[in-house]
């Protein structure tokens, strides 16, 4: 089978492999689409902290069941939403209800060859049946959850008044669920493009760019009072460090990107604060559950958010030229039929 191998940063190929085989107590399922994510351009790029190389990439996955264990409740033929977070079950995390950061969690497409593929084996319990969601929408469910567990993690209440910084995939995710529990939305980015496009696609309620005037309309948008959840979608160390600066007395900081270095912040300026401060990881099965609901009531502009497409013989020429060209780039998909 064809598949999309990252051999070591800068190297991204397409590749013949020995095609899947089902594994004890997995499906085997026909890809048929993959969003490609920021984790892709940063495995590409060099900057992922978790990868070893050669990687099969792609963790934002839907597809159809070929072939379901007897006694599993899938059906061959059925549409399936993969949630890639492989966990163990019995660890601490598993058994406080936090598979999203299970100790041996392996995210397939990063700790384990993942979906740029034509078929891959998925345990069942990582399988869940997408319903009426079309292809494209089943494979949005993953970056869209990511965004709904920052927001259900953060303690945003509704009227409470919310700071997405970062308007890539993963900000604007955060910013529509944060919307959708009933705060009062504000993005911050570096590019223009990203917060037009935020503010038409009624996403959030109001934009601020990033530059040297920042810390002023914040205070303007706030009263002088900063924002009760300051969420942090950048992937960048100095805006995670600089965040805090936003966050009102008594809020929460909440870094849902990763970063391959060190982060710090002021002590007197966290304590003053008594702020929280939270890392929110992945997601859960009843953030893709939620996910899932808000797209099929028609409240996930996803039309405006899948911006281009390509397919396995095109990706490993596409994904290199947007990692440094991302002009009128939201999500992409790979369409495999």
């Amino acid at each position: 089978m064809r598949a999309v191998v990252c051999r070591r940063p800068g190297e991204l190929v397409l590749e013949e492999r020995p095609d899947a085989r089902r594994g004890e107590g997995d499906a085997l399922v026909a890809i048929r689409r993959i969003g490609i994510c920021g984790t892709d351009y940063h495995i590409y790029e060099g900057s992922h902290p978790f990868l070893q190389y050669p990687r099969v990439i792609g963790h934002e996955l839907s597809g159809e069941v070929l072939e379901a264990p007897r006694d599993s409740a899938l059906t061959n033929g059925q549409t399936v939403v993969v949630n890639p977070y492989l966990s163990c079950g019995t660890c601490i995390a598993c058994r406080k209800g936090k598979p999203n950061c299970c100790v041996r969690i392996a995210v397939l497409g990063v700790h384990r060859d993942g979906g740029m593929c034509e078929r891959i084996s998925v345990p069942v319990r990582n399988l869940y049946p997408a319903g009426n969601l079309t292809f494209d929408e089943a494979a949005s469910i993953e970056f869209l959850s990511i965004g709904a567990h920052a927001a259900a993690r953060s303690g945003l209440r509704p009227g409470d008044r919310a700071l997405v910084i970062g308007a890539g995939p993963i900000g604007l995710g955060v910013a529509l669920f944060a919307g959708q529990i009933g705060g009062d939305v504000t993005v911050i980015d570096v590019e223009p493009e990203r917060l037009n496009f935020a503010m038409q696609a009624r996403i959030a309620g109001r934009s601020i760019s990033a530059d040297a005037g920042t810390d002023e309309r914040v205070a303007e948008a706030t009263n002088g009072e900063g924002f009760d959840v300051v969420f942090d979608a950048t992937g960048n160390r100095r805006s995670m460090e600089e965040a805090v600066r936003h966050v009102a007395h008594g809020g929460s900081l909440v870094l849902v990107s990763v970063v391959n270095d060190k982060i710090t912040f002021s002590d007197p300026e966290l304590h003053k604060r008594e702020m929280t401060v939270l890392g929110s990881r992945n997601a859960v099965r009843a953030d893709f559950e939620r996910v899932m609901a808000a797209i099929e009531d028609k409240r996930v502009p996803l039309q405006r958010l899948l911006t281009q497409r390509t397919s396995l013989a095109r990706v490993a020429a596409d994904i290199p030229r947007w990692t440094t060209d991302k002009t009128g780039l939201v999500k992409a998909l790979v369409e495999i039929e």
